[in-house]
C-alpha cells in the first residue's frame, strides 16, 4: 500500500505535461489589432495537434517538424469587453492567456529621442500622475541585440496598463500619442517601446533588406562573427583599411612610427585628461599605442588581449593585423591573439578609439588592461600607454556586428519575436545617427517593406522629422540634418501608406534630446488617425515667380511675424549657388520670387537648427525640404 506522501512525492516526480508556449508577445493584458486575422505563434513538440479558443472563435492546427505552429482566428471588432486565449496540447496540457481587449496596437520604435521617458518629458510627471487607464496598454522590449533573428526578446516582457508604474519609463512621445489615440478613436490601445538611444536605422533591418542593402559578403561577416569573430574582422579589415586610407593617406597599424605620441596621462575617460585637447572635446578618433615585450615561449603560445571598456568603438591591431572591433560603450574587449601574429620581442598594440558622444577613452580601471598568455602568465598593460589625436574626424565604417550599427542586430533581438503579431502601424523616430551617411531613403524603404512582412501588408508608417538642433547660419549652408530630413520626406513620399510628422519648431538647438515630446505625440496621432500632413508636391516657373505647391494643408498657409517666409532657398547646381529669397504664402502655395539667376532646385529650412514661421491654420509646421524646379 502506498501511503498519502509517497504518492504525491511519487506525482511531483513524474515530468509534467509539456505545454505548448506562446511567443513571448502573448501575455495577460495584452491588446489585440481589430479588424485584422489573429494569428497567435508557439512552439509545442513536433507533429503535436494543437486547438485553441479565443472569446469564443476556436482554431486548429499541427506543429511544423521544428515543433513551430501558428493558429488562425478570425477578425474581431474593437471591444473593451476582456476575453482570454488558450492552447491545448493533445495530451490536454494548455496555455492560457487572460484580460485581452481588442483595439489599436502601435509599434514605436527609432533611438533615443523616441526612447526619451514620459517621466523626463515637458509635463510628464503630471501625465504620469494621471495615466491609470486599463484602456491603454504598454509593453516595454529589452535593449539586446543578437546576429540572427530570434523568438525570444532579450528578457521576460509584460503587457500592463497603463498606470504610474508602467508609463514612468515609457516613451513620452509614443505615450503621448497612444493617450490621444485612445481619448479620440474610443477604442482600446497598445502601444510598445523598442528603441535603443544612438542606434543606426540598419541595425532594424531584417535580414533580407541587410542583404538587399550591404550584399551577401557582409551578411555572411555578421553570421561568422558568432562563431569565429577572429574570422569576421579579417574579412572586414580591408574595407575599415582601404576607408581610413583614403581620408588619412596612411596606415599607423602598420607604421605607428609616423605618428606623433605623447604619453597617456592615465588609464581613464578622456574627460579626466586635464591640461589635453580630449578634456574638454573627447569625439573624433584617437590612435593609442601600447609596445608589450613577449619572450619566445609566450609568442608561441599566443593569448587574450585585454584591453577593457572602450568608449565608444575601438579597432585594434597587433603587429598590423585586425583583432577586433566593437562599438559599445558597456562591453570589455577581450581579443584572442593566436601565435602567427606574435613575435618574440616587441610586439605593436595599436588601438583606434571612435568617440561621437560623450567622453570617450578606455575607461576600464588599468588593472583591467592585459596579454594573457595562453595556458600561462598575464602581463599587465595598465600603464606605457601613447596617444595621438587623428586628424580624421569623419568615422570610419561601422562593421556588419556592430553592437549599435550592425545589420539587423537590434530587429533580431527586439522585432523579430513579434512574430505575424497584427499591428496598426509604426511610430519611427530616428536619423540623428545617420547623418551624413547616404542613402537614408533607402533604408527607410527597406524597413518599412521588412516590418510590414511581420506586422502587415496594411501598417501604417508614420516618421517624424529630425527637429532644429545644432548650429544656426545666417547664410545658406551645407547641413547633414538637413539632408537626412530631406531623406525622410523622400522615403514618406514614395510610400501611399506613410505620413511624414514635422517637428522643425518643437527642437532645441542647444540639446540634442528636446523634452516637449507632448506635441510629437499630437502630430503622431493626427497621422495616425489618418489626417494630412503638409508635403510639397512641385515647383514650377510662373510669371516671375517659382512657385511651390503643397499637399496636406489645413485651411492655407500663413507666415507668422512676417510677410515672408523665413528659410527659403533658391539654388542652382551648387551649394554655392543658393541664396535666400523672398517668398509669400498663398493658400496652399508658396511665391518665391525669381531673381533671374540660374535656379533649378528650391530648398527651405535647410539649416542644422532653422527658425521657421511657414504653418497652416492648424497650426503645423511646413517640413523641411529640396525639390526640384519643373518647367
Amino acid at each position: 500500500m502506498i501511503r498519502y506522501g509517497a504518492l504525491v512525492a511519487a506525482l511531483l516526480a513524474t515530468p509534467a505535461l509539456a505545454a505548448p508556449a506562446l511567443s513571448p508577445v502573448w501575455t495577460d493584458h495584452a491588446v489585440i489589432q481589430r479588424d485584422r486575422p489573429v494569428v497567435v505563434e508557439g512552439t509545442a513538440k513536433p507533429g503535436e495537434t494543437l486547438s485553441g479558443t479565443l472569446g469564443g472563435a476556436t482554431a486548429g492546427t499541427k506543429a511544423a517538424k521544428d515543433g513551430s505552429f501558428a493558429l488562425s482566428f478570425p477578425a474581431r471588432p474593437a471591444s473593451n469587453d476582456p476575453i482570454t486565449l488558450t492552447v491545448s496540447g493533445a495530451d490536454g496540457s494548455s496555455a492560457t492567456v487572460n484580460d485581452l481587449l481588442v483595439g489599436d496596437v502601435w509599434l514605436c520604435g527609432g533611438q533615443s529621442n523616441m526612447e526619451f521617458s514620459l517621466w523626463n518629458s515637458a509635463g510628464g510627471p503630471l501625465a504620469v500622475q494621471q495615466s491609470a487607464d486599463d484602456g491603454l496598454r504598454v509593453l516595454m522590449i529589452p535593449k539586446v541585440s543578437a546576429l540572427t533573428p530570434q523568438k525570444e526578446f532579450g528578457g521576460p516582457v509584460k503587457w500592463a496598463a497603463a498606470a504610474p508604474d508602467s508609463v514612468k519609463d515609457f516613451s513620452g512621445a509614443c505615450y503621448f500619442m497612444a493617450r490621444q489615440l485612445r481619448r479620440d478613436l474610443k477604442v482600446p490601445i497598445g502601444a510598445i517601446h523598442s528603441n535603443w538611444g544612438g542606434s543606426q536605422i540598419r541595425a532594424w533591418l531584417t535580414p533580407e533588406g541587410g542583404a538587399k542593402l550591404y550584399g551577401a559578403a557582409a551578411m555572411a561577416q555578421l553570421k561568422q562573427h558568432g562563431t569565429d569573430p577572429l574570422g569576421a574582422v579579417t574579412a572586414f579589415a580591408p574595407e575599415w583599411e582601404s576607408w581610413w586610407i583614403e581620408h588619412d593617406h596612411q596606415s599607423p597599424w602598420d607604421r605607428p612610427d609616423a605618428l606623433t605620441w605623447q604619453p597617456v596621462p592615465q588609464i581613464s575617460a578622456w574627460g579626466e585628461w586635464k591640461g589635453t585637447p580630449l578634456a574638454s572635446n573627447g569625439n573624433g578618433n584617437v590612435w593609442m599605442r601600447r609596445t608589450m615585450t613577449l619572450t619566445p615561449g609566450q609568442a608561441k603560445a599566443g593569448g587574450t588581449l585585454n584591453i577593457g571598456l572602450v568608449d565608444d568603438i575601438d579597432m585594434t591591431f597587433v603587429n598590423g593585423r585586425a583583432i577586433g572591433n566593437t562599438s559599445s560603450w558597456s562591453d570589455e574587449r577581450h581579443y584572442k591573439v593566436p601565435p602567427s601574429y606574435l613575435k618574440a620581442g616587441a610586439n605593436e598594440v595599436m588601438v583606434l578609439v571612435t568617440n561621437s558622444y560623450g567622453a570617450g577613452g578606455m575607461e576600464s580601471k588599468p588593472d583591467r588592461l592585459s596579454f594573457d598568455v595562453a595556458g600561462g602568465s598575464s602581463i599587465p598593460l595598465g600603464e606605457g600607454w601613447r596617444y595621438s589625436i587623428s586628424k580624421v574626424t569623419d568615422y570610419p565604417p561601422r562593421s556588419p556586428w556592430d553592437g549599435i550599427a550592425g545589420i539587423g542586430v537590434m530587429y533580431n533581438s527586439m522585432i523579430a519575436p513579434f512574430g505575424h503579431y497584427a499591428m496598426t502601424g509604426m511610430a519611427w523616430y530616428q536619423g540623428e545617427s545617420d547623418v551624413g551617411i547616404p542613402g537614408y531613403a533607402d533604408r527607410l524603404r527597406a524597413l518599412f517593406a521588412g516590418w510590414r512582412q511581420q506586422i502587415g501588408q496594411g501598417a501604417k508608417m508614420l516618421v517624424v522629422q529630425l527637429p532644429n538642433w545644432g548650429p544656426t547660419t545666417g547664410q545658406p549652408t551645407a547641413s547633414g540634418w538637413a539632408d537626412i530630413r530631406n531623406e525622410q520626406l523622400k522615403g514618406v513620399a514614395a510610400d501611399a501608406n506613410a505620413a511624414l510628422i514635422p517637428t522643425l519648431d518643437i527642437g532645441e538647438n542647444n540639446n540634442l534630446h528636446p523634452t516637449d515630446k507632448l506635441d510629437v505625440g499630437l502630430r503622431l496621432a493626427l497621422a495616425a488617425e489618418g489626417k494630412r500632413l503638409i508635403m510639397p508636391v512641385s515647383a514650377k516657373r510662373e510669371a516671375g515667380s517659382v512657385v511651390v505647391a503643397f499637399s496636406g494643408v489645413d485651411g492655407g498657409l500663413y507666415t507668422w511675424s512676417s510677410g515672408h517666409a523665413l528659410g527659403v532657398e533658391l539654388c542652382g547646381e551648387t551649394q554655392e549657388s543658393c541664396r535666400y529669397a523672398p517668398a509669400t504664402a498663398a493658400g496652399d502655395t508658396l511665391r518665391i520670387a525669381d531673381d533671374g539667376k540660374p535656379a533649378t532646385r528650391v530648398r527651405y529650412a535647410w539649416i542644422d537648427s532653422p527658425v521657421v514661421n511657414l504653418y497652416d491654420a492648424r497650426p503645423l509646421p511646413v517640413p523641411g525640404f529640396e525639390i526640384p524646379i519643373g518647367q
